[in-house]
This record gives C-alpha cells, structure tokens and sequence, in this order.
C-alpha cells in the first residue's frame, strides 16, 4: 500500500516490546474509564460488564476515529476500557497487540497480508482476502472479525466538471478516453503513484493504455486537489477515504477491473480476550462494522479533518445517530 503523510502510515515489519512501551509511554498515559449506556441502545443489550480491555488505534484521523468507536461502543456495553488510540504506524500497534499491550484495533486486510504477515501476492476479492489473512493470523494467536465494506485504498477521481463532459464514471471508460483522446484524461498525480507498479504503470497496464507525459500533471498529494480545481487536470490520484473529496465534489472512478489492492478494515483481537467474550464482540462490532461503508467514513473523516472536531465526538455522534449507544 502506499505511504500516506496527512492520513496514512501503513509499514513493514514488527518492532520489539520495548519500541512499544516507549510509544505508549509517548501518548501522555492511558485513560480509563466505566462504560455508561444510553438505555435502549444497542450495546446496553450486550452485557460485557467486568471485562477490561485495552484498545489502540494508529495515530492519524481515520484510524483514531475507529479506535474511538471501539473504545465508545465497549464503554457502552459495561466494559472497562483503557484508551491507547494514537500510536505511531503499523509496527507499533501491532507490536503493541502481540506483545499484550493493547488487546484490539481496527486493521485493514491489505495491510495485514502484504505488510504484517508479508504476503507478495496480492488478493483483490474482499471476502478471500479477509477469510486468508483471518485462517493465517490465527497462527499468531490474533482474531480478525467484524470486516467492514469501506476500503482505503488508492482511486483515480474526475472533477464534476469533467464527469459531466466525458461521461465517464469507470476506470475501463478513463482508458478509452486516454487512448483517442489522451489531452482530456490528463491527470494530476504525485511522483510516487505516477511510477509505482502499484499505480498508474500498473492501471495502464491493467486497463490497456498509456498516457503521454503531456497528460500527467504531477502535483504532490497536498496540492492536488488545487491543481484540478484550477483546471490543470480533469482527473486525479485519490486516497479513497480522503475527506478533501467530499469538500471538493471529486467522483472516484469505479475500479471495474479491481486493480487496486483492497484494504477493508476489521477488528483484530489477541484470540485469548477474543474467545471469553466471543458472542458478545461478534454482536456488537458486526453490527457496528456493517455501519462503516465508504459515504460514512467520507464524512467522519471530514469532521474530524475539515470541520475540527475531536475523534472522540465525531465517533460517539456517529454511534449515537445509528442507536449503538
């Protein structure tokens, strides 16, 4: 997957006990606090009262907004829960799950095969790659649950102006407009996505095409957006979950071939605090996961990164609009 600096940080490889206490130490102390359900609520009908459990998340906004819902959602279900959300990158949670530190966060299935457990070949279909990374973390002694359908992963968007000149809604369309006329699928794209294999090369080959360098605008992530604004290109890199997309008016493309690797996200859990509790945690986070589609997590991620609200309240608001808690 690629390295995002604003919103992402998905690493290779795992990290020793120690790199993660000092992390943990890093965070400014746990907090912990007894759950109080709302009654009526979804979760005040899960009994987990007298479980403790620590939850972590990754450290930029999607992932502490699902932290958050999961430290909210077991709160509300009689949990004592002790708050580790905001580590720094993959290896750090993760290390900080195997190790015992944190019992749960939300990770995504492309990250889990490619980069924890180092995977080379890619699986593009959700449900194989969720049940193949599920059968081979279990190895491990970690549970994967709770697949949610929203997927993090590269995109390929068209202005609204754009989309209503060309008509295209799909990335098989986008080839057909590069080939017979290349100047008007001009894109704007950073140099990373522009020469990764994993990126345009690979959608080019994927989809049968090639653009002239005259078509590739590069502009880095920060600037992208103003670049189509402005008119220098009418398509451009996404990260899917940027909340800039939804700010912007940007359609994402349909990937109609699924080239880009998928990264839904689930909840993983040391299998030990799983299995006491196993009935309970599959209700109550499937019920939450199914929630977390790719329009819902546009939008908490806007609050957070546009509207400046904190990820605690964006994801107790978002909880409390569906009856969880």
């Amino acid at each position: 997957m690629k390295t995002q600096p604003q919103f992402k940080l998905k690493m290779t490889a795992l990290v020793t006990a120690a790199v993660v206490s000092v992390a943990l130490t890093a965070c400014g102390g746990a907090k912990s606090a007894p759950a109080a359900a709302a009654g009526g609520s979804f979760a005040s009908g899960i009994n987990l009262k007298g479980v403790n459990i620590s939850v972590g998340s990754k450290e930029y906004t999607e992932q502490r907004v699902l932290g958050q819902i999961l430290v909210q959602a077991l709160k509300a279900s009689g949990a004592t829960v002790k708050d580790e959300t905001g580590l720094t990158g993959t290896k750090v949670v993760r290390a900080a799950l195997t190790s015992g530190q944190i019992d749960t966060y939300y990770e995504y299935t492309g990250t889990g095969w490619l980069t924890i457990l180092q995977k080379t070949e890619p699986i593009n279909d959700p449900q194989k790659l969720f049940a193949a990374v599920r059968a081979a973390d279990a190895k491990n002694n970690i549970s994967w649950f709770a697949l949610a359908p929203l997927n993090d992963t590269y995109a390929i968007g068209v202005t609204a102006a754009a989309a209503k000149s060309t008509g295209v809604t799909t990335i098989s369309q986008y080839a057909e407009l590069a080939r017979t006329d290349p100047a008007k699928a001009k894109i704007c794209s950073s140099a990373e996505f522009s020469t990764r294999q994993d990126g345009l090369p690979g959608v080019e080959k994927k989809y049968g095409f090639t653009l002239p360098q005259s078509s590739i605008f590069q502009a880095e992530s920060t600037v992208e957006f103003e670049a189509a604004k402005k008119g220098d290109c009418n398509f451009l890199r996404l990260d899917s979950t940027d909340a800039r997309i939804l700010k912007n008016g940007i359609i994402a493309l349909t990937d109609d071939k699924n080239f880009f690797p998928v990264y839904n996200p689930a909840v993983t859990m040391r299998t030990e605090v799983y299995t006491a509790h196993q009935a309970q945690y599959d209700k109550l986070f499937t019920k939450i996961s199914v929630l977390l589609t790719q329009a819902a997590i546009l939008k908490l991620n806007a609050a957070v990164e546009l509207d400046g609200l904190p990820a605690d309240k964006v994801a107790l608001d978002f909880l409390k609009t569906n009856g969880i808690v």
